[in-house]
């Protein structure tokens, strides 16, 4: 059980990371702050839906973002089973 928690924490570290980088595009700014403000409707809507569908570049991040919380989501629910 000990390995799944270090693997749970391990893979955490890089979600500002990818977190910030979806904000940025989604919100379209290059500001700080946009880290520290909390969630909101739009960021949701723009991980579920396709709110700029020409943008190859906002299509690339939410995917890999998908992707990361998928596997951050096995992580957690193996570790709590």
């Amino acid at each position: 059980m000990n390995y799944l928690f270090y693997a749970l924490l391990l893979w955490g570290i890089p979600s500002t990371y990818f977190r910030s980088k979806f904000r940025k595009i989604v919100y379209q700014t290059d500001d700080w702050k946009i880290n520290i403000k909390p969630l909101f409707i739009k960021e949701i809507r723009a991980l579920i839906y396709n709110i700029y569908p020409t943008d190859k570049r906002y299509l690339r991040v939410r995917n890999h973002y998908r992707l990361y919380l998928i596997v951050y989501l096995l992580l957690f629910i193996l570790y709590i089973v």
